[in-house]
């Protein structure tokens, strides 16, 4: 049986998280591996998966600490490139009393815009069963033609496209670029992983629901999962709509990369079981699972490095603690 394969393509930057404070008064950040893409890729490589990623980081210190943390995570590291000029993306994490978080990006420009479609291998993405992408890698015209063609590339290859929009409004232009750019990835993809606060945003639709249903009607997407944080998870299919609660944490830390935990879990679910002919209860396993790997990732500091394992899953589902 041939090996699954995700490879993903986009952002790996370094995410200061706050870590208390120094003995001046001074608030003290950790540097901590991120980039959505990659932390999609570092869970389904916790869950067995092959992963291999495609972006770009600076020559300097912080982009030799991400190579050496994603090749020690398995990912297969061979298309990650070094800008000479351009330095590693940094990103710094406000995190509010609630969980959620405020970023600000030094990005103008950063290694991850510098990626150019010449670099594109095409003989890496049509080894793959799925193509992983989002929106950070289409803010600016060359990563964007960059993104364009790897999408491009795994249409004809025959692989499944997942897309997250992951919106981040400091990073674009405008919104309105923004959207136009999210609905060229809603127009590519098989399965959508999108937030509740992304659905309002765009499609102007409070309810839920109501915004899927547009979303469907338009792009014809087969999957479509729906992340709600303390709420939980819908998952859209069809005219089928199954919902989950979360896994509730004591110790809860910070939310960053619990949405990337979350869609890591439904493409590992879509490797195992196909896209097609789902049932309800294949639904509700998956979103459990989901749901109760991203509620793990909150109580740790970072996302792509403290990935939870399998066992630790399994065991909170059979524990309970979901959210009533």
């Amino acid at each position: 049986m041939k090996e699954k394969k995700v490879v993903a393509l986009g952002e790996l930057l370094i995410d200061f998280t706050e870590n208390g404070m120094s003995d001046q008064n001074n608030p003290v950040y950790e540097a901590n591996p991120g980039g959505a893409p990659c932390n999609v890729l570092a869970m389904l490589t916790k869950l067995g998966t092959a992963t291999s990623f495609i972006g770009k980081v600076g020559r300097d210190q912080f982009g030799q600490m991400l190579r050496q943390r994603v090749t020690k995570m398995g990912i297969d590291t061979t298309y990650l490139y070094e800008d000479e000029k351009v330095h590693t993306t940094l990103a710094f994490v406000h995190t509010f009393e609630d969980g959620d978080r405020d970023f600000s990006f030094y990005r103008n420009p950063g290694a991850d815009m510098m990626l150019s479609p010449e670099e594109i291998p095409h003989d890496l993405i049509k080894t793959a069963d799925i193509f992983h992408f989002g929106t950070l890698s289409m803010t600016h015209d060359g990563v964007r033609a960059a993104t364009k063609k790897a999408v491009e590339f795994a249409k004809k290859a025959g692989c499944m496209i997942s897309f997250d929009p992951n919106l981040r409004p400091p990073l674009w232009e405008s919104l309105e670029l923004a959207k136009e750019q999210t609905a060229y990835g809603m127009e590519h993809c098989d399965i959508l992983k999108i937030s509740d606060n992304e659905v309002q945003w765009f499609t102007g639709k409070e309810n839920f629901d109501e915004g899927i249903s547009c979303i469907q009607e338009q792009y014809q997407i087969p999957l479509i999962v729906l992340s709600m944080g303390k709420e939980g998870s819908r998952a859209y299919y069809g005219n089928t709509r199954v919902e989950e609660k979360s896994f509730l944490q004591r110790n809860t830390i910070e939310t960053t990369g619990a949405g990337d935990t979350f869609g890591a879990c439904i493409l590992q679910f879509v490797l195992e079981h196909g896209i097609k002919n789902l049932t309800d209860a294949q639904l509700s396993s998956m979103l459990t699972f989901a749901n109760a790997a991203a509620s793990i990732i909150t109580t740790k500091k970072g996302a792509l490095c403290v990935m939870p394992e399998k066992e630790e899953i399994l065991s909170l589902i059979e524990g309970g603690g979901r959210n009533k």
